[in-house]
């Protein structure tokens, strides 16, 4: 088995400046793939898919959210769990940080 520690995912990220979206590959391996995202108040992913299952963990801000027909607010601890190709959205109403988890074993 292979650990990984990170005392502080924020200190991953670096500034997040007006309109901006950062991410950082946290881990990546056969089973999972982990990315922090960092956006600016006012920034927006519009509507995509993923082809595996996912999984939205917020750890500060809030966010607006569509997933398929449902609105709905993230705040801060919200985790939001998305089948595969869920057409989804993430507006931050105001500076987010966010944990991507995509499942793909």
């Amino acid at each position: 088995m292979n650990e990984t520690v990170i005392q502080n995912l924020r200190e991953l990220l670096p500034e997040i400046t007006a309109e901006t979206i950062v991410s950082r590959k946290v881990l990546s391996n056969d089973d999972v793939k982990v990315t922090l995202f960092g956006f600016a108040a006012g920034e927006e992913l519009t509507e995509h898919t993923a082809a595996y299952p996912a999984i939205l963990h917020f750890l500060s801000g809030e966010a607006d959210l569509q997933l398929g027909e449902e609105r709905t607010t993230a705040v801060p601890g919200a985790w939001v769990y998305m089948p595969a190709k869920l057409p989804h959205s993430v507006y931050a109403r105001t500076a987010v940080t966010m944990l991507l988890y995509l499942v793909v074993s």
